[in-house]
């Protein structure tokens, strides 16, 4: 299905460290979550993994969590396999258009190195923010429609 809530808003002060759940924050238009090591004018301004993928990861490794893949949002009840490059999703106050899904992992990272695998380079989806809004854990997430989509 391509709707589910947010299940945690995730971010830290460095690139290259476990993201913390926050609760709520604020997007904003162009730059990325307020306050993340990795917000900025780049095409991969909010990443989002389903809570789904971060539990099936847990059997191998118990202690992941929200965050542990560097993702801003979490989402849940969301098949993010629905998604592909260009599609639009409203996430509370805010919209994002998807810019890229999966990522190349030029150095494995420690979950790589503990359970042999990672998740990111197939089931992380990148964002820009189009609109900015505050979103926060609960919050509806819902792809909208192809026809919404703006041409650019």
């Amino acid at each position: 299905m391509c709707e589910g809530v947010v299940w945690a808003v995730c971010m830290s002060k460095e690139k290259g460290t476990v993201k913390e759940d926050v609760g709520e924050a604020l997007l904003v238009e162009g730059l990325g979550l307020v306050g993340d090591a990795h917000a900025g004018f780049m095409h991969r301004q909010v990443s989002l993994l389903a809570l789904e993928d971060i539990e099936k990861m847990q059997e191998k490794l118990p202690d992941l969590k929200a965050g542990s893949f560097a993702e801003n949002i979490t989402v849940k009840g969301f098949n993010t396999e629905c998604l592909s490059v260009g599609d639009r999703l409203q996430v509370g106050e805010a919209l994002l258009e998807v810019t890229q899904i999966g990522k190349e992992c030029h150095s494995k990272c420690e979950i790589y190195r503990i359970t042999g695998d990672c998740i990111m380079p197939k089931k992380g989806i990148f964002c820009a923010v189009i609109k900015g809004g505050k979103i926060k854990k609960g919050d509806r997430v819902k792809k909208l429609p192809t026809k919404d989509k703006i041409n650019k």
